[in-house]
């Protein structure tokens, strides 16, 4: 079978324990959440810290705290950190990368959410994009719109990032792009040809996660995400009990698919990192 990586998204910047128990908050509670999506075969970690009264946060020592942690219990997992901007103060969003995780997640355009507009310069994200590569730090760009795609090979062009970044379609937030198989082919073909060297993945919110899975895996990509942050719930009726619990279920699907988990080297080797990061 050939191997996948597992993308756990453990947080997020919006779902509280009032909507689901499982969510972790704190420092130890996300270390140890990912230790347990570790074990059940995730190999990437893409982290959000919050605020003691959950709300989003950009402090330095919480990024640290878990980064410490992962690396100690989940030997050669992949560390991504957020610079997501919901609830943050752009001028915070990253200021933890200094740090050196891995990765970074990087939103190359503007694009509307559900009540507010999640916005991202031009010039601010040639600035992410610019740290990141000082820190020798592997960006996923996050694509809501077809645009972001150009947007990416503006930045390669500009020497800003190399030119095999790994490249995420988000599909299914409310007032960005729909979850529709159709889209995912426009997006997937439009990327490898502007930037042929990209490796993918995607990404389903709420609802949509175990079908947008499905696309992608029906489609040879990467990598698949799941996790706490895109879905609370294993079904409709029922609460997920863990990220773990999620990484699980998407094992499972890979399965139907012949592919498998990677392993942490694999994942490493798959996405390059050990040549982004030499």
């Amino acid at each position: 079978m050939k191997p996948i990586i597992l993308a756990v998204a453990i947080t997020g910047s919006v779902p509280r324990k009032r909507d689901n128990p499982a969510v972790p908050i704190t420092p130890s509670e996300q270390i140890e959440s990912t230790h347990e999506a570790f074990e059940a075969g995730a190999s990437l970690v893409h982290i959000h810290v919050r605020n003691a009264d959950e709300t989003p946060s950009s402090d330095p020592e919480r990024f640290a705290a878990v980064q410490e942690g992962v690396r100690k219990l989940c030997p050669g997992m992949i560390v991504q950190f957020s610079t997501g901007g919901r609830g943050r103060d752009p001028s915070a969003r990253g200021s933890s990368l200094y740090l050196r995780p891995d990765m970074a997640s990087l939103s190359t355009g503007s694009v509307n959410f559900p009540t507010i507009v999640y916005e991202n310069a031009a010039t601010f994200v040639s600035e992410l994009a610019e740290r990141m590569l000082e820190y020798s730090i592997k960006p996923e760009i996050e694509i809501f719109d077809l645009s972001h795609i150009h947007a990416a090979r503006r930045l390669i062009d500009q020497g800003l990032m190399h030119d095999r970044p790994h490249v995420q379609f988000v599909m299914g937030i409310q007032n960005a792009m729909p979850a529709e198989e159709h889209l995912l082919d426009i997006l997937l073909a439009e990327t490898q040809r502007v930037i042929p060297k990209a490796t993918w993945t995607a990404a389903g919110i709420g609802r949509h996660q175990s079908e947008v899975m499905r696309w992608a895996l029906a489609r040879n990509a990467d990598a698949l995400r799941t996790g706490l942050e895109d879905n609370i719930r294993i079904s409709k009726q029922r609460l997920a009990t863990s990220n773990a619990e999620l990484v699980k279920q998407a094992a499972n699907l890979c399965a139907l698919y012949e592919r498998r988990p990677a392993k942490a080297s694999e994942a490493r080797a798959q996405l390059g990192l050990e040549a982004a990061l030499s």
